[in-house]
């Protein structure tokens, strides 16, 4: 059996008709990766636990290192089976932005981690 196959060539039109094609689909992609890049500038996984963490180690802060820079506090994270405390930090400023300290939000006899984040003024 003898399968008959018919060619056509791939001229300028094939190639202008992919183009324009390509060319039709390139502001929705534009538009895509704006508005991603337009999200916050964070991500939260939720985790709830039903053991509150402890009350906060006394803490000396160092001064700033120089003029411009905001202290982070410590918090506790919890690792999975108890709370490990991060010592706080110096972040440089975000002009018109504060920063939020991680903390956790007790409701319903759980506690939800809340991560720290910059917020507007």
């Amino acid at each position: 059996m003898v399968l008959a196959v018919q060619h056509r060539p791939a001229g300028p039109t094939a190639a202008f008709k992919w183009l324009r094609r390509a060319s039709a689909a390139l502001p929705a992609l534009a538009a895509t990766l704006f508005l991603g890049l337009a999200s916050p500038a964070f991500s939260a996984v939720g985790i709830d636990i039903q053991i509150a963490p402890p009350p906060p180690p006394a803490n000396i802060v160092i001064p700033a290192p120089r003029v411009g820079f905001v202290w982070a506090p410590g918090y506790w994270r919890w690792n999975g089976r108890r709370h490990i405390w991060v010592d706080g930090r110096w972040m440089r400023e975000r002009p018109g932005f504060h920063w939020v300290p991680h903390h956790w939000v007790e409701h319903r006899g759980h506690y939800r981690f809340v991560q720290g984040h910059w917020a507007r003024n």
